[in-house]
């Protein structure tokens, strides 16, 4: 059956892979710059879209990366961060996302002299009056940078332990993947590991496999962001299929970043028919220009996925969420008994039409 987009963004999902800086309204841009003067490089939301958003013309992960230079000017105050953090849960639970891990870099918003927990404390509370208000489940994901000194990881490291079980649910490394190996930055997963908190890495996007060989066996990661290129390593493949590591996929990023020339190369449809746990994202919602709904369509249209890969990405994505397993279970049954509704009105609504014609 055809799939409309209207259906697909009435199905319960999970988003497992969205960072909060890039995942800005424009609109709020424009109201936080005047708000606290900063200077914008435009004067209109079009003008600024051009700037802050992505085009099939960019190069590479570090050229896409360059529009968080705008954004970050506007993410430095507490009350700022607040409104992001709720207007990105808001955008995501009005297209029926019922589960997403939001994922930052807390040192990137101390330019103005804000402390990390003042940081933290924003962002959470931001997510928490969000879940008070819309049907979703929230969660924080504090990044390391590969670029940055690796005592910077672990001062990170350091902040998420204390925050687990206040919001805080993962530990990650962000940020240009190339000349940047996450082994560098090794003790600070060790210290996350350590206090059993949940790993995911970026990698596999804008390098090779090695990048991801070294997230699993250097820093033990539990989830791979991306691993777009997983495909030119069959043996490391197998070892992440047979051990049921997720992958965090994000089609449009990828494009964007260049990991794929075109959607329709995309590696996602093959990693699913041979049966590796593979989730469906946004990564950047401002910067890709994208939602939740508009990747699935992209998997649809572009990768010739039926309902039931559909289905079976969105099970994944629950299934990997750094929950507890008893909560895991309970989204994944009321996951699955929406999707029962909703194919019986999907049905219903089809035959109604057929009996018009």
């Amino acid at each position: 059956m055809k799939l409309r987009r209207k259906f697909i963004e009435k199905l319960p999902k999970a988003d497992l892979h969205v960072h909060l800086d890039g995942s800005l309204r424009v609109s709020t841009i424009f109201d936080l710059a005047k708000k606290h003067n900063v200077k914008l490089p435009a004067d209109n939301e079009e003008e600024l879209c051009k700037i802050v958003c992505c085009g099939e013309t960019c190069e590479s992960l570090e050229e896409y990366l360059k529009a968080l230079d705008v954004i970050l000017s506007v993410m430095q105050t507490a009350d700022a961060l607040e409104r992001i953090a709720f207007e990105l849960a808001e955008d995501a639970a009005k297209e029926n996302i019922r589960y997403i891990e939001v994922r930052y870099s807390p040192i990137l918003h101390t330019h103005k002299g804000l402390k990390l927990t003042d940081i933290s404390d924003a962002v959470i509370r931001g997510l928490v009056k969000a879940e008070a208000r819309y049907n979703i489940i929230t969660r924080v994901i504090i990044c390391g940078i590969r670029n940055m000194d690796p005592s910077t990881s672990v001062k990170l490291a350091n902040l998420a332990v204390a925050y687990k079980n206040k919001g805080v649910i993962g530990f990650d490394l962000a940020g240009a993947e190339y000349n940047n190996p996450a082994k560098v930055h090794k003790e600070a997963f060790y210290l996350a590991l350590n206090n059993n908190l949940n790993i995911t890495i970026h990698a596999g996007e804008a390098y090779g496999p090695k990048s991801i060989h070294e997230a699993l066996h250097y820093c033990s990661a539990h989830r791979i962001g991306h691993g777009t290129r997983l495909i030119e390593d069959g043996d490391l493949l197998n070892y992440v299929n047979d051990h049921r590591i997720p992958l965090e996929i994000c089609l449009k990023s990828n494009l964007h970043t260049k990991s794929v020339k075109k959607i329709s190369e995309h590696p996602l449809a093959f990693y699913l028919d041979y049966g590796l746990r593979v989730t469906l994202n946004t990564d950047n919602r401002l910067i890709s220009n994208t939602t939740l709904t508009d990747e699935y369509m992209l998997a649809i249209n572009d990768l010739n996925l039926n309902y039931m890969d559909i289905k079976n990405l969105i099970i994944n994505g629950f299934k990997s969420a750094f929950l507890s397993y008893r909560d895991k279970v309970e989204l994944i049954n009321l996951a699955l008994k929406e999707f029962s509704e909703l194919e019986e009105k999907e049905l219903n609504r089809r035959i109604e039409l057929e009996e018009k014609i």
